[in-house]
């Protein structure tokens, strides 16, 4: 059976501004500007986005009509395109009205005028950012957020192109956010405080939907798994992983058939769960009677998850909601998503190890994943495979979701590195973690921002767009000093 990440694009507007006295003044101006905007346009021809554009708007009342198809197309970003200058009644009512994010573009199609030929007709096709600080300045006064911007030229401007492209992937956040069905299964492991999570508080600021889930559903599915279907996963999961030998961990076998069995149905079953509830991701954990049958379905759901995490269906540990997010929000980001924790720090080479045991995201793998037979889950019941692998060397980004004293949520990033070396051979995820401007000083600086003991790992450098992401939202965020 073939899972389907939930592909629904994201939806995305584009309006231009411009001042309609200038129309009958210069001939040809308005054609101009408006290639312009088919230009920018064009820029959207590779997203995988569907993009509503709602042409020219120069005089407030056409502002008020259009705002009616604005709202009525359910955006989740609207690009403002500073064509030349424009008043802001054209943009009042337009900030006031939307709650959706509004980036203005001002792209400029000359690097500079030719002042040797220089007219008023040649500054207001150039005249983009005129009247970028007027609009600014209204926001304000509307009692809005100053808007993100986009300053440049329409042609041959990398750092512009990569800016819309990060605008694109975070209109697929919060498209996916607003429109997921977060299961969530049993209760937090051992009482722990940090890992709560209010629903309704969830629901209210990031829009997704939570499903509340019972073991038994997945056992439904695990008593009707086939023989052949087992084979066939099991051919699936050996595909995926590397099975060494064990190395140093007393606790730790070579992967055997029995364990290879189990998680092959577990996977089976949890695939069809998962369809069937129409989830977009899960966070459990639950223990189950001593020996029964479900305990053992409930504590080999690793495999399986991690399966399902790498191709876009984010699968979360010890019933952690609020980390099940941040993973939702970096895989629809494209850096990956993986469960983690600080593991003991290495005082020697200045790193922290970053990992978890349980499901994870092996699409951010440094080299083919690893399976091993764990005799027992410390800390937790049962035993079975465990998933170990490392994340790609290179820059990665870290984001906690913790709820304050007065119920809000807040967003707690750091950007850091994964170097290379050996890792435990425990059967669980550990990456070499180095932070700046040391180990033991990033840990104090993130300790105090009163983050979970989980958080979401990545891949790349993305603080700035999980920090527009919470600003969208209007969540408190912190970035972690690096100097």
């Amino acid at each position: 059976m073939t899972l389907n990440v939930k592909n629904e694009p994201q939806r995305i507007g584009v309006f231009g501004v411009g001042y309609d006295m200038y129309w009958n003044q210069f001939d040809g101006l308005l054609d101009e500007l408006m290639q312009k905007h088919e230009t920018f346009l064009e820029k959207f021809s590779d997203k995988e986005a569907i993009i509503v554009d709602f042409g020219m708007i120069d005089n407030p009342k056409k502002a008020y009509e259009k705002i009616k198809e604005i709202q009525a197309a359910n955006l989740d970003l609207i690009f403002c395109n500073m064509l030349t200058y424009a008043t802001s009644g054209t943009f009042g009512i337009i900030v006031k009205t939307l709650s959706i994010p509004i980036v203005m573009v001002a792209l400029q199609p000359r690097k500079a005028l030719d002042y040797s030929q220089a007219s008023t007709y040649m500054q207001l096709v150039n005249d983009d950012i005129c009247a970028v600080p007027e609009f600014a300045g209204v926001a304000v006064r509307m009692g809005k957020k100053v808007p993100d911007m986009i300053i440049g030229t329409l042609h041959d401007d990398p750092e512009a192109e990569v800016l819309i492209d990060e605008y694109c992937r975070i209109a697929k956040v919060l498209h996916d956010l607003k429109n997921a069905q977060l299961g969530h299964l049993g209760h937090p492991l051992n009482a722990m405080l940090d890992m709560h999570t209010d629903a309704t508080m969830l629901t209210s600021t990031f829009g997704s939907h939570v499903v509340e889930c019972e073991a038994n559903e997945i056992m439904f599915w695990y008593d009707l798994v086939t023989e052949e279907e087992v084979k066939a996963k099991e051919k699936v999961i050996l595909d995926f992983f590397d099975t060494p030998d064990p190395v140093s961990d007393p606790i730790s076998l070579k992967l055997n058939d029995t364990d290879l069995q189990v998680a092959a149905k577990v996977s089976v079953a949890l695939d069809r769960f998962v369809k069937e509830k129409q989830l977009d991701g899960l966070a459990y954990y639950y223990d189950g009677p001593v020996d029964s049958e479900l305990r053992k379905l409930m504590s080999n759901l690793i495999v399986g998850n991690s399966i399902l995490t790498s191709n876009g269906f984010p699968m979360c540990g010890e019933s952690d909601m609020k980390t099940l997010i941040a993973m939702l929000i970096m895989d629809r980001l494209g850096i990956g998503g993986s469960f983690a924790e600080f593991h003991p720090v290495d005082f020697l080479e200045d790193f922290v190890l970053v990992g978890h045991d349980g499901p994870h995201n092996i699409s951010i793998a440094d080299g083919k994943p690893v399976l091993r037979s764990l005799k027992k889950y410390h800390g937790k019941p049962g035993h079975g495979a465990g998933v170990e692998f490392k994340i790609k060397q290179g820059p990665i980004t870290m984001l906690s979701i913790n709820s304050t004293f007065d119920g809000k949520f807040k967003f707690i990033i750091a950007e850091g590195e994964s170097i290379k070396g050996p890792i435990p051979p425990t059967g669980n995820t550990n990456t070499r973690g180095r932070f700046k401007p040391d180990v033991k000083t990033f840990l104090y600086r993130w300790m105090k921002e009163g983050p979970t003991h989980h958080f979401a790992l990545g891949i790349g450098h993305h603080a700035e767009s999980l920090e527009k992401i919470a600003n969208y939202l209007n969540i408190e965020s912190v970035t972690i000093k690096q100097e």
